[in-house]
């Protein structure tokens, strides 16, 4: 298969399933870039995503990082076959708020496995931009 149809091809199951999670939907995320092994997506950081103190949920981090890293591993698979989290580890570092962005990366692919990480950010409106955590994890085609 010619490569750029194949990447072509690639970019558009990567949008179409995007385009079908419910649950990044729900928290306004968008996909913000994508190409092989390399996924950014993004979410402001609404009213109904924080947790008691005011900042953004821990659990808005992860599904962000979760799906970026997941994704960025789908990039690098056969089109035919998707992909499912077999473990995920975070690490939260710094509280969030205003916009999260976390880009997702391959760090070894694999036939079985592919181990991917994502790093996710929070942005303000005045160009500020914080780490706030850093996720690693398994992926395995399905």
């Amino acid at each position: 298969m010619d490569p750029l149809n194949l990447a072509a091809k690639i970019d558009a199951k990567i949008r179409q399933s995007f385009a079908q999670q419910s649950m990044m939907h729900t928290l306004g995320a968008s996909l913000v870039a994508l190409g092989p092994g390399k996924v950014v997506i993004a979410a402001d950081v609404a009213d109904t995503l924080l947790q008691q103190q005011g900042f953004a949920h821990a659990g808005l981090t992860f599904a962000l990082g979760d799906s970026a890293a997941g994704y960025a591993a789908l990039s690098l698979m056969p089109v035919e076959v998707d992909v499912l989290t077999v473990e995920m580890k975070i690490n939260l570092l710094a509280p969030g708020a205003g916009r999260l962005v976390a880009e997702g990366r391959v760090i070894k692919p694999g036939r079985r496995l592919v181990i991917a990480a994502s790093d996710v950010y929070a942005e303000d409106g005045a160009g500020g931009r914080k780490h706030i955590a850093a996720l690693q994890g398994t992926m395995i085609p399905v």
